[in-house]
């Protein structure tokens, strides 16, 4: 068993990742990255990045946090694929 990662966004804690067979599966800690809890990621960073997109605009209410129009968050098929169904 691998040790568990802790992932932080901007100093607070979000979540833990932990080994997964070939991934590493996000564990939420608090809001909004409830989001993505359960989610596998290929790397404990991708796992970061991925809780770092929820909380990239603060002033804005958490059920509203999307991309606005014209902001790349780059290629993210890696997360996307990890989603678990219904998501």
């Amino acid at each position: 068993m691998s040790e568990p990662y802790i992932v932080e966004v901007w100093g607070k804690p979000a979540g833990v990742v932990v080994r997964d067979g070939n991934a590493y599966r996000f564990q939420a800690l608090t809001r909004p990255f409830f989001a993505i809890d359960g989610a596998q990621f290929t790397t404990p960073g991708h796992a970061r990045l991925a809780a770092a997109r929820l909380q990239f605009d603060g002033s804005r209410p958490v059920a509203s946090q999307t991309v606005p129009p014209g902001r790349s968050l780059g290629n993210a098929s890696h997360w996307a694929k990890s989603l678990p169904c219904g998501s």
